[in-house]
């Protein structure tokens, strides 16, 4: 029997759920890696089970969702910004080479502080890290002369791919019940929140 329609997913959405660039799709659909169809038009499509197998097996540890998860926000993010996307946001275009450098880093340390604290059972003495994180957040774009509402618009640019991911893995994944997802968006919320603040105190003081 045919899969329903819902069950397929274009290239770029395969590639937004495994947190990798389009190209790296479609090369491993090209080497057998990752199966998928073409659409009377020429264009591919995955199968949804296909692509969470995948996912899975590209990930080594115990928390295979969170890992995912953010691995995801982490590839759209940077497909945002190779494509140019970004460019004529106002906030970012005001930004040196060297701060967009350290934002780079940035990004990759504070999802590894996220992944961290969610893996330890979000613990109160885990959100330590998320107020350093803001703080240096905050000193790197105050030094280039940002304001607190610029700090603000970037820091929720990218916050919003990590909790946009976790919506698109809710409707994906099988089993996991809604009560689950809500833990974990809600977790995730306190980490972000407590970074907010600690970027809003860094430029109060300043």
């Amino acid at each position: 029997m045919q899969k329903p329609q819902s069950e397929w997913l274009s290239l770029r959405k395969a590639a937004e759920m495994l947190g990798v660039h389009p190209a790296t799709v479609r090369n491993w659909a090209d080497e057998g890696q990752l199966p998928s169809r073409r659409t009377a038009g020429g264009h591919r499509r995955f199968n949804r089970e296909d692509v969470l197998r995948h996912a899975q097996q590209q990930t080594h540890t115990p928390s295979v969702e969170v890992q995912v998860i953010l691995q995801s926000a982490l590839g759209s993010a940077r497909m945002q910004i190779s494509e140019g996307e970004m460019n004529d946001l106002p906030w970012y275009s005001r930004m040196s080479d060297v701060t967009r450098g350290i934002m780079r880093q940035q990004g990759r340390a504070v999802l590894e502080a996220m992944r961290r604290y969610l893996s330890d059972g979000a613990k109160d003495e885990g959100l330590r890290a998320a107020i350093d994180l803001g703080k240096g957040y905050a000193e790197a774009l105050s030094a280039d002369g940002l304001s607190l509402p610029d700090a603000m618009r970037g820091f929720f640019f990218f916050s919003d791919f990590v909790v946009n991911s976790i919506l698109t893995w809710s409707e994906l994944t099988q089993p996991r019940n809604s009560s689950e997802w809500a833990t974990l968006l809600r977790q995730v919320n306190n980490f972000i929140h407590a970074m907010l603040l600690s970027i809003t105190e860094y430029y109060q003081e300043d």
